[in-house]
């Protein structure tokens, strides 16, 4: 039975990684997997999605998609499953069009994303997924200190940023996770 999955975790803790290699395998296996991601994420370029290890494939953006979708939702029928990444940046209205896929169809729909911005706040596309999915996954990754990190802090050269904009792209040159003792007192470990 397919089911609408949120893969979540801090930032670091190799999501995209976790979603390229799903898509390996469906592959390996002579299914295709569609990987999508919103327009917001243009770290990598348009249609590329890479992970911190080396990783990478091409993509297609979730709007693009699900414009296609709507006009001729037989579409998906190209697909045996539909990987997003940085499903966080998806909207609420976007998410629950996969569960209509995932409902309708029978075509799994595997997001992977972060639950939580920088001030430990539900981004809208977590937060609809947290409400509807049918499997909630975490994937874990540890604070400097050894304990599971939990919180994606921003930081500078002054140390954790704790408001401004909700999306900033960046990576290990903008954010760390840490743990919610240190997110809270503000330690870096550094």
């Amino acid at each position: 039975m397919a089911k609408l999955v949120f893969n979540y975790g801090a930032m670091g803790s190799s999501k995209t990684a976790n979603a390229l290699m799903v898509a390996y395998n469906y592959e390996e296996r002579g299914q295709h997997a569609l990987i999508l991601k919103p327009a917001t994420d243009t770290r990598d370029g348009i249609h590329t999605v890479s992970s911190r290890i080396g990783l990478s494939n091409t993509c297609r953006l979730i709007d693009e998609f699900l414009d296609e979708f709507t006009k001729n939702p037989d579409c998906v029928l190209n697909y045996n499953a539909i990987i997003v990444d940085e499903a966080q940046f998806a909207s609420p209205e976007q998410i629950d069009l996969f569960s209509d896929i995932v409902d309708t169809w029978q075509i799994p729909v595997l997001c992977y994303g972060l639950r939580a911005d920088f001030q430990n706040k539900f981004f809208p596309g977590s937060r609809r997924l947290m409400e509807i999915a049918d499997e909630i996954k975490e994937i874990k990754t540890i604070c400097w200190c050894g304990k599971k990190a939990t919180c994606n802090a921003r930081y500078d050269d002054h140390g954790i940023i704790k408001e401004g904009a909700q999306v900033v792209l960046g990576a290990n040159d903008k954010y760390i996770a840490l743990c919610r003792k240190h997110f809270k007192e503000g330690n870096l470990g550094k």
